[in-house]
C-alpha cells in the first residue's frame, strides 16, 4: 500500500492554509484581515510548484488506491490553483475590510480542496468524500453576504445539495453491494457479473450528486437562483470551481468503474448532455439580468463538456479536450463576472450601454469573454469545443456534436444582446453612473482572465500535448 504523504502537497496545502488562516484571522485585528489573503495566494503559489514537480514522475495511486496522481489530477490542481487566485482578486474590492473576509477565503480554500479531491478520487467513498467538501463550505460562502436574496439563495442550494448528496450516498451503497468493493478497479471487475438492474440504480444516484455539483440538466434548477442571487464574486467561484473537479469526477468514474458493457452509459451521458446545452441556451435568451444570464450560460457549457464524459473511453481525444475545455471555461467564466464584479450596481444588460466608451479596456475584457464562452477564436474555449466536438463524432455521437454546433450559434444570439449595449451611447448621465467602478483588483483580475483565455487559445496545440495522458487505474 503507498501511503506516501509527499504525493499529496498541493492538497495538504489547501487544508493547512485553510486552519491556519482561520485561525489567524481569528486574532488579528479587522483591519490586517487581509494576510490571511496573502496565505492564500501563497499557498496556491506553492502548490502549483509542488504540481509542476509532481508531473515530471511517474503516475500512481496512493492510499490503498484511493486516489489517483495523473494527468487528469495534475491538471486540475493548476486550473483550480490558477483560478483560486484570480477569483480571490474578483472578491478582493467585495470583502476587503470586511469583518468576514476571513470566512471568505477559508471557505474558498476548502472548496478548492474539494474540488481537487473529488478529481483525484478512484474510490466511491473518496468520491463522496470530496462531493461533501465541494458542496458544505460552497452553502456557506453562498450565504456570505447576509442579504435577503444571499440567504434564500443558500437555503435553496443547500436543500438541493442534501438531498443530491443523500441520493449519491444511496448510489454508492447499491454498487458496493452489487460489487463488493469501492475502489473503482475493483468495482468495474466486480460488476461485470453484477445485475444491470442494481448497477442502472447505483450509477444513476451516484450521478445524481456528481451532476449536482456540475449544475447539468436535470440537476440544473438551483444554478440560476444561486448565480443572481450572491455577489458577484461568490457566484464566480460557485459557477466555477466545483464544476471543474466535478466533471473530471464523472469521467474518471465511467472510464475506469462502470464497465459500458454492462450498462449503455454513454447514452445516458449524451442525453444528459444535450438537454443541459439546450435546456440552458433556451433559457438564457431573454434573460435582462447579467448574473443570472451567465447562470445560464454556465449550464449550456456544462453541455458540451458532458460530451466528452460521454465518449470516455471510446475517444482517445476526449480526456485531453475535456482538460482543455475546463481550463479555458474556467479563466473565460471568471473573466466575465470579474467585469460584472468591478460594476456591482450594473445589474441588467442595459447598465452596460456606453461601457466601451467610457471603460474601453474593460470593455474589451467582457467582448474577449463572451466571444470565449461562444467559442470564438483564438480563445481557449474554440479549442476545447472543437477537440471535444471531434471527439463525440470519433466515439459514435455524430448528433449531439451537430447538437452542440446548432447550440453554439444559437448561443451567439444572447450573448450579442449583452455586448451591443456596451458599443451604445450611454442615454443620461444616470446610466452612466451606474457604470462607476468598484475598485482595482477586479479590473486587474479580468484583464488576467481575458489574456489567459487568448494566450491559452494561441499555445493550444502544446497544451493539448502536456494534457494527453491516460487515466491511473
Amino acid at each position: 500500500m503507498n501511503e506516501n504523504p509527499a504525493a499529496l502537497i498541493p492538497e495538504l496545502l489547501l487544508l493547512l492554509a485553510a486552519v491556519a488562516g482561520l485561525l489567524l484571522g481569528a486574532w488579528l485585528p479587522r483591519r490586517r484581515q487581509s494576510l490571511v489573503r496573502v496565505l492564500a495566494v501563497a499557498t496556491c503559489a506553492a502548490g502549483l510548484v509542488a504540481t509542476v514537480v509532481a508531473a515530471t514522475g511517474p503516475d500512481q495511486v496512493v492510499f490503498g488506491g484511493s486516489y489517483a496522481i495523473d494527468t487528469a489530477t495534475h491538471a486540475v490542481r493548476v486550473i483550480v490553483l490558477v483560478a483560486t487566485p484570480i477569483a480571490l482578486a474578483i472578491g478582493v474590492d467585495t470583502i476587503g475590510g470586511h469583518r468576514r473576509e476571513t470566512e471568505f477565503v477559508v471557505l474558498l480554500l476548502l472548496a478548492a480542496l474539494g474540488a481537487i479531491v473529488l478529481a483525484g478520487a478512484n474510490d466511491l467513498l473518496l468520491a463522496f468524500a470530496g462531493f461533501l467538501l465541494a458542496s458544505v463550505p460552497l452553502y456557506a460562502l453562498t450565504g456570505w453576504a447576509k442579504t435577503a436574496m444571499a440567504v434564500e439563495a443558500a437555503m435553496k442550494y443547500y436543500l438541493s445539495g442534501a438531498l443530491a448528496g443523500v441520493v449519491m450516498l444511496t448510489g454508492t451503497a447499491i454498487l458496493y453491494g452489487a460489487g463488493g468493493a469501492t475502489g473503482y478497479p475493483a468495482v468495474s471487475t466486480a460488476l461485470t457479473g453484477a445485475p444491470a438492474a442494481a448497477v442502472a440504480v447505483g450509477l444513476v444516484a451516484v450521478l445524481a450528486g456528481l451532476l449536482f455539483k456540475t449544475g447539468a440538466a436535470p440537476a440544473h434548477f438551483w444554478v440560476p437562483d444561486v448565480t443572481d442571487g450572491t455577489p458577484a464574486p461568490v457566484a464566480a467561484i460557485v459557477t466555477t470551481i466545483p464544476k471543474i473537479g466535478a466533471l473530471v469526477a464523472v469521467y474518471r468514474l465511467l472510464a475506469v468503474a462502470i464497465p459500458a458493457q454492462v450498462l449503455d452509459w454513454p447514452l445516458l451521458l449524451a442525453v444528459l448532455a444535450a438537454a443541459s446545452m439546450t435546456l440552458g441556451n433556451l433559457a438564457a435568451f431573454f434573460q435582462t439580468s447579467v448574473q443570472r444570464l451567465l447562470g445560464y450560460s454556465t449550464i449550456s457549457q456544462v453541455g458540451y463538456l458532458l460530451m466528452a464524459t460521454a465518449v470516455a473511453g471510446r475517444a482517445p481525444g476526449a480526456l485531453p479536450a475535456l482538460l482543455v475545455y475546463l481550463a479555458g471555461y474556467a479563466v473565460t467564466n471568471l473573466g466575465a463576472f470579474a467585469v460584472v464584479a468591478e460594476f456591482p450596481a450594473a445589474r441588467s444588460l442595459t447598465d452596460y450601454r456606453g461601457l466601451a466608451r467610457a471603460h474601453p479596456g474593460l470593455a474589451a475584457a467582457l467582448v474577449v469573454c463572451l466571444f470565449g464562452l461562444i467559442g470564438t477564436p483564438p480563445t481557449v474555449v474554440f479549442l476545447g469545443k472543437l477537440t471535444i466536438f471531434t471527439a463525440a463524432v470519433d466515439g459514435g455521437f455524430a448528433w449531439l456534436a451537430v447538437l452542440a454546433v446548432a447550440n453554439t450559434v444559437a448561443s451567439v444570439f444572447y450573448y450579442l444582446r449583452w455586448i451591443v449595449p456596451v458599443f451604445r451611447p450611454a442615454t443620461d448621465e444616470e446610466s452612466v453612473g451606474v457604470l462607476t467602478p468598484a475598485g482595482t483588483w477586479s479590473k486587474i483580475a479580468a484583464y488576467a482572465a481575458a489574456g489567459l483565455s487568448l494566450a491559452l487559445g494561441v499555445g493550444g496545440g502544446a497544451l493539448l500535448a502536456l494534457l494527453d495522458g491516460p487515466l491511473t487505474r
